[in-house]
């Protein structure tokens, strides 16, 4: 079940059990900023669908973690390259012990509000992209969660109706490109098997 990494302790290959979960939360409790960052932060990626909001809901529920989403940033417009600002408005001033606060992209017809993270909390950046190589030197942990295409977007058309799914389907094959450029599960200290639900 658990392979080295390299980097941290542990690779999981699977999480569907109870015991599975808890090596993911063992390893996220137990994570170190890298040298100069004050704010422990965990990268969760992986595509749309994939399950990386339920496991990163799953986290926060056990350790009280804030969550940041990529899904804030992005946008159906953008779905991949609006990671500078994140950066800015995040990373470095979490990096830098500073609350980071920020305007959430509006998907619906309510503005949303402008949320606030704390630097001395443990934070999860959880949606598509979240462990790209940019975001690296900030990221205490990186996990990817490898789910098939078809489930993928089966899970999107279960939650925006079935009118959704040519958005889903561009959307999954635009985050093919960064899969592709940067081989995420490739450099990733754990994998996680989300066929399974958490």
């Amino acid at each position: 079940m658990l392979e080295s990494s390299g980097r941290h302790a542990a690779r999981i290959v699977s999480v569907s059990a109870t015991s599975d979960f808890n090596e993911v939360v063992k390893a996220v409790s137990a994570c170190v900023a890298p040298p100069d960052v004050e704010t422990r932060i965990v990268g969760i990626d992986g595509h749309g669908g994939a399950g990386k909001s339920t496991l990163a809901e799953r986290v926060q529920s056990v350790l009280g973690t804030q969550v940041v989403h990529t899904d804030d940033f992005a946008s159906w417009d953008n779905p991949i390259n609006w990671w500078p600002l994140l950066v800015k408005r995040v990373l470095i001033p979490l990096a830098a012990g500073r609350p980071a606060t920020f305007q959430p992209t509006q998907w619906g017809a309510t503005k949303p509000d402008l949320i606030t993270l704390q630097p001395e909390q443990l934070t999860i950046l959880e949606g598509v992209t979240a462990i790209r190589s940019a975001f690296g030197p900030y990221l205490a942990l990186k996990i990817w969660v490898e789910t098939p295409r078809e489930l993928c977007i089966e899970r999107g058309v279960a939650r925006d109706g079935e009118e959704a799914r040519e958005q889903w389907e561009r959307g999954f094959d635009a985050e093919n490109g960064y899969v592709a450029r940067e081989q995420p599960h490739t450099h990733a200290d754990i994998v996680v098997d989300g066929r399974q639900a958490f």
